[in-house]
């Protein structure tokens, strides 16, 4: 008898039936189709929680054993635990049915146990390999998880068999955005708007589309066109803030503060006084500009759970493991690739200015921010691991060659979805990994680190009037934010001792002061010979999804450098948490 143990939910295949069953036939076949349709529309919608409900009710119409029908019950009362209790028995009792399988895997997703989800619906979809709900569910599953071309593959296997529904056509467009196929991901979105003109979201995901691919014009007009849908609509004034480049007037200024003053949800609320924040910011006003920005920055820091102390605790654990003696005891290990060049630091901090400039080089591939080190470390200091290895970092140590190596290979497999071009290296410009350069080491010891680095007010407040799609919990508190870069300065600093010259740092100032030294510099360090076409970046039609995407496709400029002085007056708390690390810039207060 063989057994499968997935998280909670545990199956004997004793009884297994071998014959695959089709997909099953709901209880109320006219209900479960509107209830999904419902769905659908919702989730097209934006509306996470409405679509849940509707996909709930969905099951409920769906489903006759009357277990099932509890659990659908449970989850429509917003009793999740009640139905994931019920779906553990049933699918414990009832191995091979598919409806037990598709709930337990969503209930299981809600809860952000996709591990557990992924593997329900895959078993479910072997079983019934046309049950399109349990697909849909899967690739959702999968997109949690980044694994992106499998997500891609789903929607290409849903469109087959309903080749207009529009959600499914937004999945494969979003899909081939966070593959790098951009200009395919324009498409996909155009196709979905030929047919479905008025969703907002759309309109705002294909100016998310055309802004990549800087086509700056037709970004605007989509923006525009999502808000003459919706004129309150948050994230699309902070998309058009965020260009940069864009300017508002007037009627722009009180279409934001009428949208203030309706009832809208926290997303909304928070990205309005972001853009209204550039906006006074752009006209000079720059008290009322700090205002906007602390209101919106209040918002998102209530909805998040960063905790600075745990930054510290982690890197003061790393400089503690990571000793010289660590790192010699380990050379001729780990992924011997050089593949990989890693620019760390802090967002605003001219990363993506350094990104460009590497790409422009004939044997450099620009990919973007890629989750893989994160996911990796996460995944090291998760619940997989013995428990007497310890939490990140400390895992490290216990890492064997073979694992370091495995590591290393799946990151580079995980990162070739993103390379295109053919070209011998690539650029992983994931800020957040200066917290990982340990990691990187030990698993792709041969890979090129830089650290991009900005003056720390300067840095530090354009962070904060920066709204982040996810991943910068620090950046919304002054506080939080000088000591997140203070640890960052402190992490690097203990690299530059235990490891002398593997990590290469640009300063930003010097970059735009001296951009053809600097670029050499920055070249020699990558083992690259130089290349005229790096000084003209800005000629780079490459994508580029980062909030400096249209700076970048300009030469560089030196106004930018000194505009936190507008707001020094208020930055009294990000200079206090900032400490010695202000005075020591560019360098690092004594150790």
């Amino acid at each position: 008898m063989s057994h499968w143990s997935v998280g909670r939910y545990s199956v004997s295949y004793a009884a297994m039936p071998t014959a695959r069953p089709a997909a099953p036939a709901p209880a109320d076949p006219p209900a479960a189709a509107r209830w999904a349709a419902e769905g659908h529309r919702l989730r097209l919608a934006g509306d996470v929680p409405g679509a849940d409900l509707a996909y709930a009710r969905e099951m409920r119409a769906t489903v006759s054993a009357p277990d099932l029908a509890r659990a659908a019950d449970a989850l429509i009362a917003s009793r999740p635990a009640d139905a994931d209790a019920i779906l553990r028995a049933a699918v414990a009792d009832r191995p091979a049915d598919v409806q037990a399988l598709w709930m337990a895997g969503d209930v299981a997703s809600r809860a952000g146990r996709n591990g557990e989800a992924e593997a329900l619906l895959r078993r479910c979809l072997e079983l019934a390999p046309g049950f399109t709900s349990a697909r849909y569910a899967y690739a959702l599953v999968l997109n949690w998880l980044e694994r992106i071309p499998a997500v891609l593959a789903e929607a290409d296997r849903l469109l087959s068999d309903d080749p207009a529904n529009p959600l499914y056509l937004h999945l494969r467009a979003a899909s081939l955005a966070r593959l790098g196929e951009d200009a395919a991901s324009a498409e996909a979105y155009a196709a979905v708007l030929a047919a479905h003109p008025d969703s907002a979201l759309t309109w705002m995901a294909y100016g998310h589309a055309l802004k990549t691919l800087g086509r700056q014009a037709e970004a605007v007009a989509a923006y525009r066109r999502a808000l003459a849908l919706e004129p309150a609509l948050g994230e699309a004034w902070w998309s058009l803030a965020n260009l940069k480049t864009a300017r508002f007037d007037d009627a722009d200024v009180a279409a934001m503060e009428a949208g203030l003053g309706a009832a809208r949800p926290d997303d909304d609320r928070l990205q309005l006084h972001f853009a209204l924040g550039k906006a006074l910011e752009d006209s000079g006003r720059y008290e009322a500009a700090f205002g906007q920005y602390a209101q919106g920055n209040a918002i998102q820091r209530a909805r998040l759970a960063y905790d600075p102390a745990e930054t510290t605790g982690q890197m003061r654990r790393t400089k503690a493991l990571l000793s010289k003696g660590f790192f010699a005891a380990r050379v001729g290990q780990g992924c011997p690739a050089g593949d990989p060049i890693f620019i760390v630091g802090l967002p605003r901090s001219g990363s993506t200015l350094v990104e460009q400039i590497l790409a422009s080089h004939s044997a450099v591939e620009g990919t973007q921010e890629l989750p893989y080190i994160p996911m990796l470390a996460a995944r090291l200091g998760g619940p997989a691991r013995r428990e007497s290895e310890g939490a990140y970092p400390d895992v490290l140590a216990a890492l064997s060659p073979k694992e370091a190596r495995e590591l290393g290979e799946e990151y580079l497999a995980r990162a070739q979805a993103h390379r295109k071009t053919g070209r011998p290296l690539f650029v992983d410009k994931l800020p957040n990994n200066w917290a990982h350069v340990g990691l990187i080491q030990t698993i792709l010891p041969n890979a090129r680190i830089v650290d991009a680095r900005r003056h720390p007010l300067g840095c530090c407040f354009s962070a904060y009037k920066q709204h982040f799609a996810a991943g910068q919990g620090f950046s919304y508190d002054l506080t939080s934010l000088g000591r997140y870069y203070a640890d960052y300065v402190a992490l690097m600093a203990h690299f530059d001792a235990v490891l002398p010259g593997r990590v290469h740092r640009v300063i930003y100032e010097r970059l735009v002061a001296d951009p053809e030294g600097q670029t050499r510099a920055l070249l020699a360090a990558c083992g690259l010979p130089f290349e005229d076409a790096c000084l003209r970046f800005y000629e780079n039609d490459r994508a580029v999804r980062t909030a400096s995407s249209e700076q970048v496709r300009r030469p560089i400029f030196t106004d930018a450098a000194e505009h936190w002085r507008n707001f020094e007056p208020w930055l009294d708390p990000l200079k206090a948490a900032l400490g010695p690390v202000l005075d020591a810039y560019p360098g690092a207060p004594s150790m």
